[in-house]
Formats: C-alpha cells, structure tokens, sequence
C-alpha cells in the first residue's frame, strides 16, 4: 500500500506565535534547529524528531511573591506552572500537526537518564536563549528583559522551516556575583562546570512529594522580576 502524500498548508512564524500566545503562552520564540550543534548526541532537536528544522519555545512567568513564601509552596508553584507549560506545548504542537507538518511537544521538565545525571531532551533553557527569549544568567537562570528569572518554558519541535528569532541584544549580570556568593553549596563558582548535584543538596521529599529547599540564587538576582 502506497503512503498517502503529506498535504501542508502554509505556516509562517507569526502563525506560529499566535498559536502560543493564544494558548496562554507569555513570550513565544524561535531558533533554528541547525543552531543546537554544541548540543550532546542525543539531545539535539533532530534526534527527538526527524527532520526537525524549528525550535518553538513557549515562555509563561510564575508570580514573583511566591519567591518569599514557604519552599513547599514555592515548590506546588513551580509544579502547577510545570504542567500549564506542558499543556501549551501539546496545544501548538496539535495545531501544527492540524496544517500537515510534523510537531513534537517537549515538555517542562521530560527526559531522561545519563550515567546516573538526568537531562531534558532538549535544553529548553539554551532553546530559550537562541529563540531570543533571554539570556542564561550567571545563575544558569534564563532571564528576559520584562519577565526576569520568573519563566517557566516548554517547546514544540517541528519540520516547518520558520524563521528564527535573534538572540536578545541586552546584557543582565555584568560583573554581579550576588548569586555565586550566596550559593550554600559552591554550584555557581564555575558556570562552565555547573553542578545538579550541588543543587540537589537542597531537595528533599516529605510524604512522597519534592521540595525544593533553595531558590536563593532566583530570590537575590537583581533581574528576577524584569520590568513586569
């Protein structure tokens, strides 16, 4: 049996952004595929989804008061807006399927296990920083210019050729180091060598939940709640 011919309707980069936007989705952004070359074997876009050309990358802020309430309700914070990113990337992926190109939701925090290390499948965070949403932070935070460090993200993959956005022309830290020196376990001395283990330090599970016990270095950046 013969495979039915694919049949696509035009699909533009606005179109693209008024799927996120309309499906709750603060800032939408969009890099190129062929930009993720420093990306590790496995975790590029095209090995998620083949024939991936575009990286949608879909941005929503938390409120910036949880960042001075309780660890477990910031923690239910970050979990609620884990599940609203995840569900705007199943909506645009879906429209996008709808117009006969391929689409891939990649979720807030999906992936998987390396040595003992576990990663998304794609860096939403440097996805981020090529689509023009922000820049990573020297708290390994993605920060924009209106929202801050407050973004959670999600992406959609796809074979549609959009045109990418350009990366953000700000600057955020400059010479600041308020982060690295509040840092209670040392895993922002070297960004090149950012540490989860030394993060990790500060998570704990109580009746079969996680808490996320610091978020110190989010709380102290000058730029955590941009211009909103």
């Amino acid at each position: 049996m013969k495979n039915k011919t694919k049949t696509t309707h035009k699909l533009s980069s606005e179109l693209v952004k008024e799927y996120g936007l309309k499906a709750g989705a603060s800032v939408v952004g969009i890099a190129s595929a062929k930009n993720f070359g420093l990306a590790p074997k496995g975790f590029k876009p095209s090995d998620n989804l083949e024939g991936c050309l575009s990286v949608i990358v879909l941005g929503a802020p938390f409120p910036k008061e949880i960042l001075n309430k309780p660890p477990a309700e910031y923690t239910a914070s970050r979990n609620t807006m884990i599940n609203k990113m995840t569900d705007l990337a199943k909506v645009v992926a879906k429209q996008i399927n709808a117009t006969g190109y391929k689409a891939k939701a990649i979720s807030a925090t999906g992936g998987r296990s390396v040595n003992g290390d576990y990663y998304g499948y794609i860096s939403l965070k440097h996805a981020a920083e090529l689509a023009g949403i922000g820049l990573i932070n020297r708290n390994y935070l993605l920060t924009n210019d209106r929202y801050g460090n407050l973004l959670w993200l999600s992406a959609v993959l796809t074979d549609a050729d959009l045109i990418p956005d350009k990366k953000a022309p700000y600057k955020t830290c400059d010479k600041c180091k308020i982060c690295v020196e509040i840092c209670p376990s040392g895993a922002l001395d070297d960004l090149a060598k950012f540490g989860k283990k030394g993060c990790a330090k500060f998570y704990t599970i109580e009746n079969k939940k996680l808490i996320i016990k610091c978020f110190s270095c989010r709380k102290v950046c000058p730029n955590r709640s941009g211009k909103s």
